[in-house]
């Protein structure tokens, strides 16, 4: 695949932008009384963001059942378009029976607010099991995923969607670049090709090692970790845009970096969101994508590299962004520096392997993790926030 002149076209041909005109929010304001009401917890309320800022392009919207059938069964819109995950809205059967088809549907976050509208086109009932299994791999309620899944209402809400405002995120607005913002950025800087990170843990050492071994072959890092929603017992996003920011002052060039938040929330799907945030880094302008050891794996759910063969399961350039699959890397004590098996003459022994369960295990048991697993900052940083 190769870069095109003003950067990499947004999956689906076009950068959908959901963001209502001035004129459209005074509209839809002034009717915001007389509207039915939908609330939107935390991961629909992200869906909805991402949808209107075009990281989830060619979607316009909360899928339909002509799009849902074939992401769920053949990862591909209808459209032929590969999509791997379900973006949907989810309600009761009594949220569901009065909204009418056609309408607006007010959509509200956790807290009441108005913060977009629905153009309701379509209300349908779903297998709760065949998405399950199908897009998890796995129909156990352990899984965080399709926990959710089971957990949410037997009816699907479709149509087309209009975020109200923009806000500024809460935690971290300095970080907030959008796609067509993070596109600009790239052109600025003469980016042709850039690689994008996906993580919801802190940065180790084995992150590091990859994204540097990335680096050396692309114009640029874009340092994306999703401060969406994700398990009570992951690190908070706070505690880890520290870590990244830590990183980025020390140990990173910072003119080849560039360091951002994702707003969407994980499913830990494996192999199949491992597609899918790929396809959110190319509508970010990305050209390659990082796919490591068990991506967005949960448990012991997923092979350890799934993740990278579900890329062979589409035909050559046609995802297009080009992943590039790293081994399990770890700390060799015999050369003293980070490899993988590609790389390091090493023998089981003389390998410390490095994951963000096990620095969560640490953290639990009050322990510093070790320097070659985590830069020294890093890890201070991270039994700070475990000891507060």
């Amino acid at each position: 695949m190769s870069a095109v002149k003003d950067g990499i076209a947004p999956h689906g041909g076009t950068l959908i932008n959901r963001l209502a005109s001035p004129e459209q929010k005074k509209e839809f304001e002034s009717k915001a009384e007389n509207l039915p009401r939908v609330a939107l917890d935390q991961r629909a309320a992200s869906d909805l963001v991402m949808i209107a800022i075009g990281g989830f392009s060619p979607l316009t919207g909360f899928m339909g059942k002509a799009d849902y059938e074939p992401v769920v069964t053949d990862m591909r819109l209808a459209s032929g378009v590969p999509w791997s995950v379900p973006v949907t809205l989810s309600v009761s059967e009594a949220v569901a029976e009065p909204l009418k088809i056609g309408e607006l549907v007010r959509l509200d976050d956790e807290n009441g607010r108005f913060i977009g509208v629905l153009e309701l086109s379509e209300k349908y009932t779903y297998d709760k099991k065949k998405e399950a299994i199908n897009v998890y791999r796995t129909d156990e309620d352990k899984h965080p995923g399709v926990k959710v899944v089971y957990d949410q209402g037997p009816i699907n809400l479709a149509g087309d969607v209009w975020l109200l405002a923009r806000d500024a995120h809460p935690l971290f607005p300095d970080y907030q670049i959008d796609p067509v913002e993070s596109r600009k950025q790239f052109r600025d800087r003469g980016w042709k090709t850039i690689v994008g990170f996906q993580t919801r843990n802190p940065i180790h050492r084995a992150h590091e090692y990859i994204q540097k071994c990335a680096l050396e072959t692309v114009d640029g890092l874009f340092l994306h970790p999703l401060v969406g929603a994700t398990k009570s017992d992951d690190i908070p996003a706070d505690v880890r845009m520290r870590c990244y920011e830590i990183m980025m002052e020390r140990y990173f060039p910072q003119d080849r970096v560039i360091l951002a938040i994702n707003p969407s929330a994980m499913r830990y799907a494996g192999p199949r969101e491992a597609i899918f945030h790929a396809l959110i880094r190319k509508n970010y302008g990305c050209t390659h994508f990082i796919v490591g050891r068990d991506h967005a794996g949960v448990g012991d759910y997923y092979g350890t590299y799934d993740a990278q063969a579900i890329f062979d399961e589409f035909e050559a350039g046609e995802l297009g962004i080009t992943p590039m699959k790293f081994e399990h890397a770890f700390y060799c004590t015999r050369t003293s520096t980070m490899a993988t098996t590609k790389t390091s003459p090493s023998t089981p022994e003389e390998r410390v392997h490095l994951s963000g369960t096990k620095v969560r295990a640490l953290l639990r048991e009050g322990k510093m993790p070790p320097p070659e697993f985590s830069r020294p900052e890093v890890a201070a940083e991270l039994v700070k926030a475990m000891q507060g």
